[in-house]
């Protein structure tokens, strides 16, 4: 499977930080940012700004592509 962007992987790791900030992030094996996405994320919804986050971590998922 391609992993460029635009590829299914890439489609299904949007998909998942739709649901889960950093969840895609997690899919494509970025651990450090799955955290960085997760952790913003919850505590910026405190004060109602999460959605960004959560938009931030869908593009990201979505426009990821990795270093040869």
């Amino acid at each position: 499977m391609s992993a460029g962007q635009g590829s299914t992987g890439n489609v299904i790791a949007a998909v998942c930080s739709f649901f889960i900030p950093g969840l895609g992030q997690l899919v494509q094996g970025r651990l450090l940012k799955a955290i960085i996405m997760f952790v913003l994320a919850a505590a910026l919804w405190i004060v109602w700004m999460g959605w960004i986050i959560h938009l931030w971590s869908i593009l990201d998922a979505a426009l990821y592509k990795p270093r040869d």
